[in-house]
């Protein structure tokens, strides 16, 4: 999938179908002159429905779609006949979708499951018709009910990716490079800041036909929690990783300074993140000679006596299969 390709936020007028309104017939036929009250009940409008697709990465199928609308409910007929219901519309939508109200921002729901339903929009109940309405008093009722209007909401729709490792690094760390090389992923590589402006996703083949999801996430820079460089824009995919790698190059001025610049972002951002486990992986260590790698132990033992780290190379393809049973083990522990 091309970058452009990659659409996680778009807008959409969703109207539900009305109801039909219920039928003021009387029984007529021959020899029964003056029969009750027969007519029936509208039908139902069409709802607008979300379902979860796993096939789904993108919401690019929705980018030129502005306006949904559900078909309208029939009306009731003689002999107590229903209308029809009105014609459900569904939209299709990657799991990890948010739909939130355009004017206020509230959250309305998630869709995070293959198959999952939820309706955005509520199709008109039928009216009743003039059947119900009869009584002792009142046998040839002359009224019904008309349907109920439909339901009308902006709506915006938001894909939170869902993988299993999130790539959290400065611009040009080597996360897309690292992408590439694990996966079957294509992601934009290039030697300047902001080559990847979307997430990238690829699938980790693991030992024994296992694997897992990994997303390269855009590069966060300082004040990403307030904006900067796009940052909530593709801070949000970050929430639904369940681990997170850090990646920091080997030729950073301050590996502790740029970790720690890194997980304010985040924090900021939405202190929950913090929860999630951590790795640290140290990129492009094949400009490291031994001597000077070991001093680099040294201090990273000293500063990171909680969080695992690791040396790779993915342009040498070094250290990459202690980086997959690192990250299986973290994700399945």
């Amino acid at each position: 999938m091309t970058e452009g390709n990659f659409v996680d936020y778009v807008k959409i007028y969703v109207s539900s179908g009305k109801g039909g309104k219920g039928s003021t017939h009387l029984h007529r036929e021959k020899f029964i002159e003056k029969g009750g009250p027969d007519g029936g009940d509208g039908g139902r409008g069409g709802h607008v429905i979300l379902r979860g697709n796993k096939n789904l990465w993108t919401l690019f199928h929705l980018k030129f779609t502005k306006h949904v609308k559900a078909g309208h409910g029939g009306d009731g007929g003689s002999s107590r006949s229903t209308g029809h219901d009105g014609e459900d519309k569904i939209i299709e939508v990657p799991l990890g979708t948010v739909v939130k109200d355009q004017e206020t921002e509230e959250v309305l729901f998630e869709i995070t499951e293959h198959g999952e339903e939820k309706i955005v929009a509520r199709g008109g109940k039928g009216g009743l018709g003039n059947w119900h309405f009869r009584s002792a008093t009142n046998q040839t009722p002359r009224y019904a009910q008309p349907g109920m209007p439909p339901e009308e909401h902006d709506v915006i729709l938001e894909l939170k990716v869902l993988a299993d490792v999130g790539l959290v690094g400065f611009p040009n760390a080597g996360k897309s490079t690292l992408l590439s090389v694990l996966t079957s992923a294509k992601p934009k590589i290039a030697d300047y800041p902001f080559t990847t402006l979307k997430p990238n996703l690829g699938i980790v083949a693991y030992r024994d036909f296992q694997s897992f999801v990994m997303a390269d996430i855009p590069g966060i820079i300082e004040g990403a929690a307030e904006g900067k460089g796009l940052g909530h824009y593709f801070l949000r995919h970050i929430e639904r990783n369940s681990t997170l790698l850090f990646l920091v190059p080997a030729d950073a001025d301050d590996i502790k300074k740029e970790y720690d610049i890194l997980l304010d972002e985040l924090r900021r951002y939405n202190p929950e993140l913090l929860d999630k486990e951590r790795l640290l992986v140290i990129s492009k260590s094949d400009m490291l000679d031994a001597e000077l790698q070991a001093e680099m132990k040294v201090s990273l033992d000293r500063d990171f006596q909680q969080i695992p780290y690791l040396f790779i190379s993915s342009v040498a393809q070094q250290g990459l299969q202690e980086l997959k049973d690192m990250l299986w083990k973290m994700l399945n522990s």
